[in-house]
């Protein structure tokens, strides 16, 4: 798991390297953690494109309530474009489509020379993606993808995810009845999230060893609408159910507050993702089986480095990293994709190490010798 982590930063690393180089020669490239990266080419100058010295980067931000985005997200953005000789500017949708476009149209007119998206609608923001397209500025979609071949999509590998949590899962419940608590309908990522899900699935599914007996979207991804799912689920199967795959913690933690209050909690194997700090503390309870964590450090890091080069050529197919892949809504896309981490009981350590969760933190309430990290 750290091979891939390391993968991962050093991919970040080159993309750094490379967007702070000078200007006209090709920059030297290395295989990210996703695929083999393609060469920088000599800077041109349309539209869009920094004038020399120059990387003026706007980013929009859906909601500043997540505490990732403040805490992580930003600052490695920002910290990289800075580092690099850039200007940062961000503003934040407040969880509205129409503030969104109003601030995408301010960036623009702020003359940046990259927009940086993470779209709170990925469908009502595509008119405003457009005009800075349309205007020669080149355009990152932020861990959300966009319907447009011209956005350079930037995430971790949400497919991958999905891939990590159902093998966690079904390596701790090879059998019986499965629920599969799903994310926001009106969004692309659990669309990626169950192709994952599937393609682990898929054996035990046609052997027979694992049933599907329950699948559900959660509005607004809220841990107490998947509680409240979790109770149907449980109710409508006579608590029979084995384990749970959940598309992110926050989820997970509704449908654990549901298992706990049937004397299930523990019993049912569940899984998750974002590395949150009571997922975490859960996995080293016993009461979660894996979270998968995926840096948004890193991806801050990653978005601003892979700026840094649109500044000097806006093409997005030239960045670090960059593979062909495909939008949620089919469409062919450039994307450069960061390989998350599982945490699981055997590598708690890790989430330590990268200073993601105090050793308190992850240790609360964990009986002493029950996990080696925690003593």
């Amino acid at each position: 798991m750290m091979i891939r982590r390391l993968a991962a930063i050093s991919a970040i690393a080159v993309l750094a390297l490379a967007a702070c180089s000078s200007g006209g020669g090709a920059a030297t490239t290395a295989p990210s953690a996703a695929a083999s990266a393609a060469a920088s080419a000599p800077a041109a100058s349309p539209a869009g494109s920094a004038a020399a010295g120059a990387c003026h980067v706007g980013v929009s931000w859906p909601t500043f309530q997540e505490e990732r985005y403040g805490l992580r997200d930003e600052p490695g953005i920002k910290g990289v474009i800075e580092a690099g000789g850039g200007t940062y500017t961000g503003n934040d949708a407040k969880l509205s489509p129409e503030t969104q476009a109003a601030n995408v149209e301010a960036l623009i007119s702020a003359g940046v020379n990259v927009l940086v998206v993470d779209a709170q609608d990925q469908k009502a923001i595509l008119p405003s993606v457009q005009k800075a397209i349309d205007a020669g500025i080149p355009v990152i979609a932020y861990d959300r993808d966009l319907d447009n071949p011209k956005a350079l999509f930037m995430t971790h590998d949400s497919v991958e995810v999905g891939r990590m949590i159902a093998t966690a899962v079904t390596k701790a419940q090879p059998t019986g009845n499965y629920a599969i608590i799903k994310g926001d309908k009106t969004q692309t990522n659990p669309l990626f999230l169950s192709q994952g899900f599937t393609e682990v699935l898929k054996p035990f599914l046609d052997s027979g060893a694992i049933k599907v007996v329950a699948e559900q979207n959660t509005d607004g991804w809220k841990p107490d609408n998947a509680q409240k799912e979790m109770e149907q689920i449980l109710t409508a199967n006579n608590n029979n159910i084995q384990a749970v795959l959940s598309q992110n913690d926050g989820m997970a933690t509704g449908a654990v507050a549901a298992l706990k209050a049937q004397g299930l909690e523990g019993k049912v194997k569940i899984g998750g993702q974002d590395g949150d700090k009571a997922a975490l503390n859960r996995v080293a309870l016993g009461t979660q089986v894996v979270s998968v964590l995926k840096d948004a450090t890193d991806l801050g890091k990653a978005a601003g480095a892979a700026a840094l080069q649109l500044c000097k050529d806006p093409d997005i197919t030239k960045v670090t990293g960059v593979v062909a892949s495909k939008s949620a809504g089919g469409t062919a896309i450039s994307a450069v994709l960061l390989k998350p981490l599982p945490i699981t009981k055997d590598n708690l350590q890790q989430a330590i190490d990268i200073k993601w969760i105090t050793k308190e933190e992850l240790c609360k309430d964990v009986p002493a010798g029950s996990v080696p990290v925690c003593g």
